[in-house]
């Protein structure tokens, strides 16, 4: 028996691909993962308080989030499998997709394999995520945690240059902490940077530790050069230091781009491999943010029922 769509990954895209193909009637395999790349359900089930999803004016838990989406695919009939694949083979048609228990054919593959954000491993990191430390400004700059406070972001290019502008919204302070005696970021994004009232920026450091009671409350910082250590007062840290996609199951079959996010064909979900899908954060490098990953798994399963309609792969009835 060949499957009409395997869906790679969980988390917003995942989920809300499930959903739209299975309100299509394609009775979706999804493979949500296990270990790899996370927990099941992408980065939200790390994230506390979601207060920038549609429809939540109180805001919602992530992984709360992340178990009405799932709940919703399982109501309309999607196939939800708790394991990670451990090899696929898109070089033959039907695709083939394994995990450490089963093997299955395909007709169409969606990958919503996502993107993991790159840590510094810090002490107190683990006891501070998401109490003070987060991998995303967008998402949480605004939580009361941070307003009016001082906070501190970690990079020297483009994204840390971009969030800590976007702090300064709400924060009183923000030291942004850059490793080298320069930054990587565009010569405008200095300037905006450098100009601002708001931006401490602490060349040649890093941070070594984190420090308080139930939240962040300072950083143990050195300079590199001196080797000096201080304490930042600071109630956030915000890593801007980049994401690993998590691509490595298709490396030499899919288009990746030089950072190894699965490249996709303009304005489609399509990859360069027809019967293919990529959406969310592991074909999104810019905006990396859930209602983006959920816009493009709906993206992802349209595209898909019309491409196995088109060949008549799959007897497809009316969307309800």
């Amino acid at each position: 028996m060949v499957e009409n769509l395997v869906i790679i990954g969980s988390g917003p895209a995942g989920y809300t691909a499930a959903i739209y193909a299975s309100r299509a009637r394609l009775k979706p395999l999804v493979f949500e993962g296990f270990q790899a790349g996370g927990l099941p359900g992408g980065q939200l089930m790390t994230t506390t308080d979601v207060e920038n999803f549609p429809g939540f004016p109180n805001g919602i838990l992530g992984p709360i989030l992340m178990r009405e989406m799932r709940n919703q695919a399982q109501r309309w009939g999607a196939q939800l499998i708790t394991d990670d694949v451990v090899q696929v083979d898109f070089n033959n048609y039907p695709f083939t997709i394994s995990s450490e228990g089963l093997e299955v054919k395909t007709y169409a593959v969606i990958i919503c394999t996502g993107a993991t954000a790159k840590r510094l491993g810090i002490k107190g990191e683990e006891t501070f995520w998401n109490n003070g430390i987060s991998a995303c400004a967008v998402c949480d700059g605004a939580s009361p945690l941070f307003r009016a406070a001082e906070v501190a972001v970690v990079g020297g290019g483009d994204s840390a240059a971009e969030e800590a502008l976007y702090l300064t919204k709400y924060a009183s302070m923000v030291h942004l902490i850059v490793r080298r005696d320069r930054l990587r970021a565009s010569k405008t994004m200095q300037d905006r940077l450098l100009k601002h009232p708001q931006i401490k920026v602490h060349w040649n450091c890093v941070p070594l530790s984190a420090h308080g009671d139930e939240v962040l409350c300072y950083l143990q910082v050195q300079d590199t050069l001196t080797e000096g250590l201080f304490e930042l007062p600071v109630s956030g840290l915000f890593y801007a230091i980049g994401h690993v996609p998590n691509t490595q199951l298709f490396q030499g079959q899919l288009l990746l781009d030089s950072t190894g996010y699965i490249q996709t064909n303009g304005k489609s979900t399509a990859t360069n491999i027809p019967g293919i899908w990529a959406a969310g954060d592991v074909q999104d490098h810019r905006y990396r943010q859930a209602i983006t990953a959920a816009g493009t798994g709906c993206m992802a399963a349209l595209e898909a029922e019309h491409w196995l309609a088109e060949r008549s792969l799959v007897s497809i009835l009316p969307t309800t």
